[in-house]
């Protein structure tokens, strides 16, 4: 009876021993955990996933451009061993290994990694990381902290205006370290006076730091013969006005044949008027002469 109990420990040794040569090298496994006698070796267990040393939530903290350590622990109580397959959701997360197999009552404690990108601006952010395995998935809450001043920055650049279809071409740029929404009011004022003003109202986009955007305004109803001055000025939260301005000749084909009418009128009847005013002192001189 001894002698098959000892060999019955002896082949559970065995077994152990092959399942944790299977954990990645990037993995880390701890000491086997308990599990109640009562437990069936075919019963189905539910694995966990966590953070390391028992947290509710990963948080990690650091300045933009760092890349921010962390470790998962991957729970398996089951009398089997446990492929695992790692992703990130809302963060840029990356994994020791991204698919681990956890040996059969073992933990193992995965490394993982977030790049705060050069323009992530400051606060408060949030990710997940996501395990699956047997059909299940369980999720990790995952709260970063971006440190460095709040500055909200935003200029307006290249303005352009067409002025065969009125369209205004502009670029928006947020030199911050903030996340802008951005408004744009736009004016235009001719010779005559203003002939295009619109109240500034908001886009739809938002600019996260150093990020660009190019625009189009479109003017639907741009002067047929004049020369404008057009000013674009945006706004966001906390960001002082930015301005930029283009001028234009607008000078159309109608517009210009209708010009050059008028003035012929005008030169014609300017000429008409010398010649009769002449004629008139020459007829009014005969008379004046005595004999």
């Amino acid at each position: 009876m001894r002698t098959a109990a000892r060999t019955g420990l002896v082949a559970a040794a065995t077994a152990l021993v092959g399942a944790v040569a299977a954990v990645p090298a990037g993995a880390r496994t701890a000491a086997p955990v308990p599990l109640r006698a009562a437990a069936s070796a075919d019963a189905p267990a539910s694995w966990t996933a966590a953070p390391a040393a028992g947290r509710p939530y990963a948080y990690l903290e650091g300045p933009a451009g760092s890349v921010l350590q962390d470790t998962l622990s991957l729970t398996n109580p089951g009398a089997r061993p446990l492929t695992v397959r790692l992703s990130g959701q809302g963060a840029p997360v990356s994994f020791a290994a991204r698919t681990v197999t956890v040996p059969a009552r073992t933990r193992a404690d995965v490394p993982f990694a977030v790049t705060v990108t050069a323009d992530t601006p400051p606060g408060e952010h949030r990710g997940t990381v996501r395990a699956s395995a047997a059909g299940r998935e369980a999720r990790v809450d995952l709260r970063l902290r971006v440190s460095g001043p709040r500055l909200a920055a935003l200029t307006v650049e290249d303005v352009h205006v067409d002025t065969t279809t009125g369209a205004l071409r502009y670029t928006l740029v947020n030199r911050g370290t903030t996340v802008l929404a951005p408004h744009l009011a736009v004016r235009a004022e001719g010779v005559l006076g203003t002939v295009l003003d619109r109240p500034g109202r908001p886009l739809p986009l938002t600019l996260r730091p150093g990020q660009r955007a190019t625009r189009t305004e479109a003017w639907p109803d741009p002067p047929a013969l004049d020369s404008v001055t057009v000013r674009l000025t945006a706004t966001a939260e906390g960001a002082a006005p930015a301005t930029a301005r283009a001028e234009a000749s607008f000078a159309s084909g109608p517009a210009l044949a209708g010009a050059a009418g008028l003035l012929l009128l005008a030169a014609g009847g300017g000429g008409y008027a010398v010649r009769r005013r002449g004629r008139s002192r020459t007829q009014r001189a005969p008379a004046g002469v005595r004999t």
